[in-house]
């Protein structure tokens, strides 16, 4: 759904909304645990395109959630960061 030198984005295998995306860095990191200050264009990026992808899903108006789940007791179960992009259905609060 987007290819940058940054970033990929595409739709997730198992959505859990109407619009679930991900959006991934092309280079390599585990979790947000390893970002560094290096990274903050790459973080800004992967927030642009998420976005982006919400106007284009048409979720923008409606309400739209991004996620980053961060290690196995908060879900992460690809050890390479991604952005969950999730609409077109109500969520609640707090998530779980």
């Amino acid at each position: 759904m987007h290819e940058d030198d940054l970033v990929v984005a595409f739709r997730d295998l198992r959505p859990q909304a109407p619009v679930h995306l991900l959006v991934v860095p092309r280079r390599h990191i585990p979790t947000l645990n390893e970002l560094t200050s290096e990274d903050h264009a790459l973080i800004g990026q992967m927030f642009q395109v998420a976005r982006k992808l919400a106007v284009q899903s048409d979720v923008h108006q409606k309400g739209y959630r991004t996620v980053f789940n961060v290690n196995a007791g908060a879900g992460q179960s690809v050890y390479h960061i991604h952005l969950h992009v999730l609409g077109g259905r109500m969520f609640s609060w707090p998530p779980g």
